[in-house]
């Protein structure tokens, strides 16, 4: 008679990953599955999906990211603690200490918090992976309880403001005539490589171009001073009173908005500490609104790689103010959430790649120069 086999092996976590961008959720599979113990049941792609997703597929953990399309992480997590709840673990750009999203999903009843892993840095990705590994054995053996509908009315998830909290919309407003022109550009995840290889390839005698690059504070005057070292125009870290001239690129500080507003037929820059517009400051859509008021047909918008739906509706109102609209394509964006949604939402004119962008820049401000000089002839 045969002696049955003990089993030993354990069966495995089951992880649901939901995160709009196909490269993180791609490099979430890969660390987590790396993970004998760990099995990636399924991803998500926004919280529709993964609702769906998670009634077929019964995941012990979820990753969750903040910013997606459709419904904020946010708003999920606090709909799905109530309805279903489970462990999850927040995996988002936003989600560093102490910021005020990571304690709205704490207070909701995320188990525990961990930033996106950092595409172009490899040498920390080992760290990063026993890291995101630990949280989510972790968070499978967490109790999780029900989010109360009397205690989800008392949490007050910060609202997330729009462009109107710090720079209200207005009608066209008599300006001063003017002959200068003004380049507004704007990005975040891979923005600071495709950033710089738009600069490197502008001359010297490109109009001032401003930049809104979601950035902390900490890297924003590194960021601007090796922009300078490599650029034929001149590349500051803006400062608030600054004249926006030719051959100047000005970059936000990684704790302001920066805005372009106008002194009788001069451009300068305005530096706001007010609140967070689509959760970042400084905000594309903040920049990009300033430059449709105040510069209108004048000015050229450049969309580039980034996360999330910021400057998508700004460069639509510099698109519908008279201003050439540029976004970055899809096969070369790092992440192409922010070109994405503004060629969703029509607000860019021409769809390219990041090789093609500084020459699309140069054409379309000679062709503002022949229009100009036409209307006066």
């Amino acid at each position: 008679m045969s002696t049955p086999v003990p089993t030993t092996a354990k069966r495995r976590i089951r992880v649901l990953i939901v995160d709009d961008s196909a490269l993180v959720r791609s490099l979430l599979t890969d660390i987590l599955g790396s993970d004998p113990a760990i099995e990636v049941v399924g991803v998500a792609s926004d919280a529709h999906v993964a609702r769906e997703k998670i009634k077929q597929l019964n995941p012990d953990v979820l990753t969750l990211d903040v910013e997606m399309p459709k419904m904020d992480g946010i708003t999920f997590l606090k709909n799905l603690m109530r309805l279903r709840p489970m462990p999850v673990v927040m995996v988002s750009s936003l989600t560093e200490r102490g910021a005020d999203v990571t304690l709205d999903a704490l207070a909701i009843g995320a188990i525990d918090y961990l930033s996106k892993p950092k595409i172009d840095l490899a040498a920390t990705l080992k760290d990063y992976s026993e890291e995101l590994i630990e949280k989510i054995k972790i968070a499978s053996r967490a109790s999780v309880r029900a989010l109360d509908p009397h205690r989800a009315a008392t949490i007050a998830v910060r609202p997330r403001y729009s462009t109107d909290a710090v720079l209200p919309k207005t009608s066209n407003t008599a300006l001063l005539r003017t002959t200068d022109r003004i380049i507004a550009i704007g990005a975040s995840t891979g923005g600071t490589e495709a950033i710089k290889a738009v600069l490197t390839r502008l001359p010297p005698d490109t109009p001032g171009v401003v930049i809104a690059q979601h950035i902390p504070k900490a890297f924003s005057t590194p960021f601007a001073k090796r922009m300078n070292d490599c650029c034929q125009m001149t590349v500051y870290e803006a400062e608030d009173g600054q004249q926006v001239l030719a051959g100047h690129a000005y970059i936000a500080p990684g704790d302001r908005h920066l805005m372009v507003v106008r002194d009788g037929a001069r451009y300068v820059l305005r530096l706001d500490d007010g609140v967070p517009v689509n959760r970042h400051k400084p905000s594309v859509d903040v920049l990009f609104r300033s430059v449709a008021q105040n510069a209108g047909r004048n000015a050229i918008g450049v969309i580039l790689t980034g996360m999330g739906k910021d400057g998508a509706r700004g460069l639509k109102e510099m698109l519908d103010a008279g201003s050439q609209t540029i976004a970055q394509d899809e096969a070369t964006s790092v992440v192409w959430g922010m070109p994405g949604e503004a060629v969703a939402v029509g607000a860019a004119q021409h769809v390219i790649g990041l090789d093609s962008v500084a020459g699309k820049i140069r054409s379309l401000a000679d062709s503002m120069d022949i229009t100009r000089q036409a209307r006066e002839a």
